[in-house]
């Protein structure tokens, strides 16, 4: 996607690895879900390759996902890799004013990081 988003973007950040074999069998179905929600802003991030935006946030199970409307962080976790799972997902994150209950302090700091070093450059 090369068009500009507003401040209200709602961004999906899969977070995953290259090594990963899940996560590489999951890309299909994470594209897909980004065609399917043209309206949202989907990158896929490899934690390895932007360890500097990761900061001291450790992903321990992959893939995990950061979703957030603006600079605001409303989920960060792990998901099954299901695109029906994701979709629902998106759907109750879409419909809620506020984050997650239990999200960690890491959310929003981890979002701001990713924003100004790699969501703005690498769309699905």
């Amino acid at each position: 996607m090369s068009e500009e988003r507003s401040d209200a973007t709602f961004w999906v950040a899969c977070l995953c690895a290259q090594w990963c074999g899940v996560c590489r069998d999951w890309r299909a179905a994470f594209e897909e879900q980004a065609r399917a929600h043209p309206h949202l802003a989907f990158a896929w991030v490899d934690v390895e390759d932007e360890a500097d935006a990761m900061g001291e946030v450790d992903i321990e199970t992959f893939p995990t996902l950061l979703v957030a409307r603006g600079d605001q962080a409303l989920f960060l976790g792990p998901i099954p890799p299901s695109a029906a799972g994701l979709a629902r997902l998106l759907a109750t994150l879409q419909a809620q004013p506020g984050a997650a209950p239990g999200l960690g302090v890491e959310a929003t700091p981890l979002l701001r990081r990713l924003q100004e070093r790699v969501l703005r450059r690498s769309r699905v």
